[in-house]
């Protein structure tokens, strides 16, 4: 059996996230600090082939019947740029929830490329690369990058690296998937309209502690907060509930939700709002982690054996 290429998909949070307005073609234009958790998917690749994506896990039946995933978008994407790219049998490991403002789809489809890129030989800031990840979804450039930092434009503008201290933290979902275009639709801007909001600041620095920077977060906010709570109530509830463990510094939403993140001093103090959470709201999916840069990203993919998926989709 061919050796397997693997690598992980850290589940990102959005910290901060403000909207600057509605350009002319429909797209909002963001401002958003960025996070990866240490939960996620896992994504292995045997090379060879036509393209093929099985998928299981506990949140794999969230994308049966789905044949055009973001990681056979993603693997398209690059093949329209490489010609002769080596693709081949996919097997995704899916944890996170779907539609849950967390990126899970996106970090799937950088994985992918992070795959390909390492079968093909190719660094990861080949320009081919970086233009397949922007053409797949706007958030899986961050997602490629894997590195704190602020998020600019409609995803395709990354800062640089932050110095970020590790923050325990707990991540939380209802169970509803929210659709992004509602949520949007919900907070209402037209096109080429702007909005007085100051992009993404917070004053990193070297040695900034995790009480600072969690300081810094309370000042921000997230601009599609009250919007995703229109479309979805329960995010609201979910807020409340984070908000209300012991030890709980900032409780905010992600993305366009509806999963909310909790921020807590310790290792201990998330595990044991973890555990809270999860047994007053059994239907929940709740996952207690640590937030910084994410895990295996760049060059470093992890080799492992494994069989061939057996499932394809084109």
């Amino acid at each position: 059996m061919p050796e397997a290429l693997t690598a992980f998909a850290a589940a990102k949070v959005n910290l901060t996230l403000a909207v600057l307005g509605r350009r002319e073609d429909g797209y909002h234009r963001l401002s958003s600090l960025v996070a990866f958790a240490d939960v996620g998917d896992d994504l292995a690749l045997v090379p060879g082939g036509d393209t093929a994506v099985a998928v299981e896990g506990p949140q794999a039946t969230a994308l049966a019947g789905d044949p055009d995933n973001l990681v056979v978008k993603a693997a398209r994407a690059l093949a329209e740029r490489v010609p002769g790219l080596m693709s081949g049998r996919f097997r995704l490991t899916k944890r996170l929830p779907v539609a849950s403002g967390i990126g899970g789809g996106s970090a799937d489809a950088a994985a992918a490329l992070r795959l390909l890129a390492r079968a093909n030989g190719l660094p990861l800031d080949d320009p081919r690369v970086t233009d397949a990840a922007a053409g797949t979804g706007a958030d899986v450039p961050v997602c490629l990058a894997g590195r704190v930092c602020v998020m600019e434009g409609i995803g395709e503008r990354l800062g640089p690296a932050l110095p970020c201290p590790v923050l325990p933290a707990v991540l939380v979902n209802p169970g509803v998937p929210v659709e992004t275009r509602a949520v949007f639709r919900a907070l209402g801007l037209s096109a080429g309209e702007t909005r007085a909001v100051a992009p993404t600041a917070l004053g990193f620095e070297p040695g900034v502690s995790g009480a600072d920077l969690v300081a810094r977060l309370r000042a921000a906010g997230n601009d599609l907060e009250a919007p995703a709570i229109a479309v979805a109530p329960v995010v609201a509830d979910v807020i409340g509930a984070v908000r209300e463990t012991p030890g709980c510094a900032l409780a905010r939403m992600s993305g366009s939700g509806a999963t909310v993140f909790g921020l807590y001093g310790s290792d201990a103090q998330a595990g044991a709002a973890a555990a809270r959470l999860a047994a007053a709201h059994p239907g929940w999916w709740v996952a207690a982690t640590r937030l910084g840069p994410a895990q295996d990203c760049g060059a470093t993919v992890r080799n492992a054996p494994t069989s061939a998926p057996s499932t394809a989709s084109p």
